[in-house]
């Protein structure tokens, strides 16, 4: 089953930490990363760029309108994402909980990823 690994954090949170603890933190992600090729359970990722250059269309009075920016209720915004092909939703969340952004605060979140044929899951 493939599975959608959404990464969610604070935008910025990594300038925060010390550099020994950004060079930590980006060690981690590296190791997970070549530990799901060496399995093959990694498909794809990739991280997004900062929020402030998002565009967002939404319907305004009828028509689609072009707008600045995720405009999220949240701290947390969409910073990046895993697809994965594992045998279960536990082991996707298993993945999950090792990435290192949780542990600062950021969410991971994980999805199933609809199958061609259609809707049914």
């Amino acid at each position: 089953m493939k599975y959608m690994l959404l990464i969610w954090n604070r935008p910025g949170f990594t300038e925060e930490l010390s550099e020994q603890d950004r060079t930590a933190l980006f060690g981690e992600v590296d190791e997970i990363m070549k530990e799901l090729t060496e399995t093959g359970e990694l498909i794809g990722g990739q991280a997004l760029a900062n929020p402030s250059r998002t565009l967002t269309v939404r319907l305004v009075d009828g028509s689609p309108e072009v707008l600045d920016g995720p405009f999220m209720e949240s701290k947390e915004q969409f910073a990046g994402y895993l697809a994965v092909d594992c045998d279960s939703p536990q082991r996707a969340a298993e993945i999950a909980a090792r990435w290192p952004d949780v542990r600062y605060g950021g969410a991971m979140e994980v999805r199933p990823i609809m199958d061609e044929a259609g809707t049914e899951m």
